[in-house]
This record gives C-alpha cells, structure tokens and sequence, in this order.
C-alpha cells in the first residue's frame, strides 16, 4: 500500500443558536421543576422565629421563638401533616406590649381586621399564619392574592418580563418581574430562577391599595409603602442539590378598632358561678345594672340573669341556674377555655345601650393603622429526619404564648436568639 494524500474543501463548524426562553416559560418551568428541585421526603428546618407589630414609628409587641419544623415533604399538605416543635419563647418587654393590638384578627366583631381583605386568624398563631402564606411550599394550594396557586394561577393572572440575569455563589439566575391590575389595586412581583435546574431561588409579592390618597387627597405613588396592604419575602437555599427554607417574611397593615368605653375582660368565678366584666371606663349605673343590656349566649341558648352587681368598672352576673346546671356549664367552661378566650358559638356576649359616666356608647369607637410583620430565620436544615413519635408539638391554632409546651434540646446553645431592631 502506498500513502496518498487527498485535499478536501473547507469545513466551517458553526454554534448551533439556543433560543432564548421567555419570561413567561423560565416561570412555568420553574414551577413544573419543584417536584424535583425541592424536598419530597421528610425533612426539619430550625430557625429564629419572631413576629411584632409597628405603631407608627414604633415597634411594639415583640415576640420571639426557637422553633423547629418538622416537614413530610412537598408532596404533602403543609397545614395538615407538619409539626412544629417550640424550643423557647419570650415576650419581649424591652418592647412596649400593646394588649389590644395583640388579639386575633376578627371579621365577626370587627374589631382587628385587614382593610379590602381577609386573614383567618388560627386562633392567633402568627407562625402558621406565615407558613400558609408560603406560596411556593403550599403550590398546590390557594395561598394569597393574586397568587392564589402557584401552579395554575399565577401564570394566568400576570404579565412577566425579564431582568438582567444575576449570580448567587456560582450559580447563574434568570431575574423575572412579574406585575398584575386590578380595579384599585396594583400587584407585583420578582423570582430569581436557576438557569441551570429552574429552581426557585427567591420570591417577591406585594400588594398595594390605589384607592388610599394624601393629605391633600392626591393619589400616592403606586408603590408607597403607605399604600402597601401586605408583602412577602421567601428565599430557598441548595442543600444537598435541593432547595430548602432560609428565610420567610410577611408583613400586612391592620386596623384596630379602639372606644373610649370598651369591655377589657370577661372572666369566669367558678367559686360563685357567675360572670365578671370588667369595663375601661365606669359605666352608668342606671345602664349597667338593667338586666336588658346583657345577651348571654351558651351553646346558642341564652342564658337569663338573676342579678345584676356593680362594683366601680367592674359588673358581676349571675345566671339564673339550680346549682346542677350551673355547676355543669361553669366545669365545662373551665375545661375548655384557654386565658378565659372562649369560641363565639361557645359562649358569647352582647351587651346594648351602654354608656360610661361621661356619656360615651360601648365599642363607639375609631380605627387606629398598625403593621404587622412576622419572620423565620433558618439555622440549621436536617435534609434525613423523623418527626419524634410524641405528642409534644405547638397547638397551631392558638398563640405561640398561650398554653404551649416547650421543650428545649440538649444542644439549644447552638443556636441564637437575637432582636436586631431599631427604633
């Protein structure tokens, strides 16, 4: 055999283009990806909770917790299947305590409610308040508007444009706006997606009311924060090459109804089977002691008085009850009640034509703005865990303060309490 050499012509090697994905599709990929870029098996996170409210400039009713959660994974109902374990807990009183501000939020009475809006209060848990309002651990539910959910809603309900892309650590991200109208009201949003997997790293909404104007009753810019009804923050980090909690924010504006006379305590005297209401002002006489003024309703039946005291703010009433019944509805009363906090379709109290010393009506009040804020920082991310088989978990539907238990793990000093807010 003898070489030969053969001359070809020129071959030119040409990139093939990648074609550039929309914003609309880097979201939908996103939310089609979280199956398999966040945890689908049981997991913790432990972190720094803490929830407090601002009165004008003012930070007021700081409460603060070590929690841990015990989560079965994004396949499963976030309300129904995890638990939560409380470490510690502290009412803060280096901060000024507001007790009415502190109630749950009350559409019946009216009395703490969100303007144009409604938030079931969970008895006054602020931490599963915040958790449902995860709107990318709850996709599969409706969280808030105008997300509603995350997996069919919210590309429907938006426009979407993109932003320069951005980098955390060394992953590349797309930056997606996100914005929505309505009659009134201006919604908008930002996502920062892995450009590699379309794992959602950070997620941004906010809320705002168009209709709240100036002193001088010209409109506010649309993104004032003195137009702004709610906003939330939540960041995932990688672990382990899926996404997990960091870090969740959800601040809200709320109306309190506040009366220059206004009931500040019912309590129960198991001792002489009676009721003690104790008023902020003194009422008038001829207004408190007339048995007409009070409905008393227990298990949808009233219950009628038999006398009427009347101690300075204070006025005690007596059922008309054999010492059976009243024995009977005072022992289930005190098995049930929580700091004297009783369901309305439990127990409930109407009181009419009350006036205090200086002529003014009960509950004739004015609304005061307050804004509410509730935070979880995570320390520690457990990627292979079991919740422990107890019963030793917080009780979602009532205050992280009342009635909880609380236990604290042999390595508690790992992790840190800290209240970096300013006045």
């Amino acid at each position: 055999m003898e070489a030969e050499i053969f001359e070809l012509s020129e071959a030119v090697v040409k990139a093939k283009q990648k074609k550039s994905l929309s914003a609309k599709k880097i979201v939908r990929r996103a939310i089609e990806a979280i199956p398999k870029n966040f945890p689908t098996n049981p997991f913790s996170t432990i972190g720094y909770y803490r929830d407090y409210q601002l009165d004008k400039n003012r930070y007021i009713n700081l409460n603060e917790a070590i929690l841990e959660v015990y989560d079965q994974g994004f396949l499963e109902l976030d309300q129904v299947t995890t638990r939560v374990r409380i470490y510690d807990y502290k009412l803060n009183y280096d901060f000024k305590r507001d007790l009415p501000a502190q109630q749950p939020y009350d559409y019946t009475g009216k009395s703490k409610t969100i303007d144009k809006s409604f938030l079931f209060n969970y008895g006054g848990n602020e931490f599963t308040i915040l958790r449902i309002h995860d709107a990318i651990r709850n996709y599969k539910i409706d969280s808030y508007a105008f997300i509603h959910r995350l997996d069919t809603d919210l590309l429907k309900n938006h426009y979407f444009s993109k932003e320069p892309d951005t980098f955390m650590e060394d992953d590349a991200l797309y930056a997606i706006t996100f914005k929505k109208n309505y009659p009134g009201f201006r919604a908008h949003g930002r996502m920062f997606i892995s450009k590699k997997s379309f794992a959602i790293h950070k997620m941004e909404y906010a809320v705002y009311d168009l209709s709240i104007r100036t002193v001088d009753k010209k409109q506010n810019k649309p993104d004032d924060n003195n137009n702004l009804l709610f906003k939330i923050t939540t960041e995932y980090q990688k672990v382990d090459e899926l996404m997990y909690l960091n870090y969740i924010s959800f601040q809200n504006k709320f109306r309190l109804l506040l009366s220059p006379f206004m009931v500040t305590d019912i309590q129960l005297d198991l001792t002489n089977k009676c009721f003690n209401v104790t008023f902020n002002n003194e009422p008038n006489v001829r207004f408190a002691v007339s048995k007409d003024n009070y409905r008393i309703i227990y298990k949808g039946k009233k219950i009628v008085l038999n006398k009427i005291e009347f101690r300075n703010k204070k006025v005690i009433l007596y059922p008309d009850l054999n010492f059976g019944e009243a024995r009977n509805i005072f022992n289930e009363l005190d098995k049930i009640s929580t700091d004297e906090i009783f369901s309305p379709e439990l127990l409930n109290f109407e009181f009419a034509k009350m006036r205090d010393l200086r002529g003014n009506y009960l509950n004739d009040g004015y609304y005061k703005q307050y804004t509410q804020f509730r935070e979880f920082f995570v320390q520690q991310v457990n990627t292979q865990t079991n919740e422990p088989a107890d019963t030793l978990y917080m009780k979602k539907d009532r205050p992280i303060s009342k009635d909880q238990i609380i236990i604290k793990p042999l390595n508690f000093n790992n992790y840190w309490m800290n209240t970096p807010l300013k006045q």
